[in-house]
């Protein structure tokens, strides 16, 4: 068995929230895409966005442990130290600063994991027809998906990327497994 499959199965067994593992699951092809366009470890990036709200119904909404039990199941699961920093650091309450690549790449992969989803949620064709240049004009209307972080999206620039690059890539991964998140 694959180390994904070990960490699915995981996540399968530990939440509940179908729409919440879908949002991991966008988010770690989303980290998956950042990591190819970066040469880094696409499964070490991608094991962090699956895994970065492993925690989140544990917690239950409790930004003080959000991302703090996260890191320590990770680390359970056999993920790296690099990993498990990005965990901690993706929850800016917790004041852990984002020293790598990965952990700014993670930071503002979760929230445009959201909006993307939330612009898909909004058409009937979903993905398939969702184009970046809409996505961009979602990001600009405040008031859709009001609880995505429009800042946190935008430090994409931290990891030499622009915004309508960091959408596009970032609408292409969803895309990639849009099966797996219903859309």
């Amino acid at each position: 068995m694959s180390k994904r499959s070990e960490l699915l199965n995981s996540i399968m067994a530990n939440v509940q929230s179908q729409q919440l593992v879908q949002h991991m699951l966008a988010t770690e092809a989303i980290m998956r895409a950042l990591a190819r366009r970066k040469n880094e470890d696409e499964d070490e990036w991608g094991f962090a966005g699956l895994l970065h709200d492993i925690d989140a119904e544990l917690v239950e909404g409790d930004l003080e442990a959000h991302g703090k039990l996260g890191a320590d199941i990770a680390r359970e699961l056999g993920a790296s130290e690099q990993v498990s920093h990005a965990i901690l650091c993706h929850n800016e309450v917790l004041g852990f600063p984002r020293q790598t690549d990965l952990d700014r790449a993670l930071f503002c992969a979760d929230p445009l994991s959201g909006l993307i989803t939330a612009a898909a949620l909004v058409r009937p064709d979903k993905l398939s027809g969702l184009a970046a240049k809409s996505v961009m004009k979602r990001f600009n209307e405040k008031s859709f998906a009001a609880g995505v972080s429009r800042g946190q999206i935008a430090e994409c620039r931290e990891i030499g990327m622009e915004l309508e690059e960091f959408i596009t890539l970032g609408l292409e991964a969803m895309k990639g497994v849009a099966s797996s998140l219903n859309l």
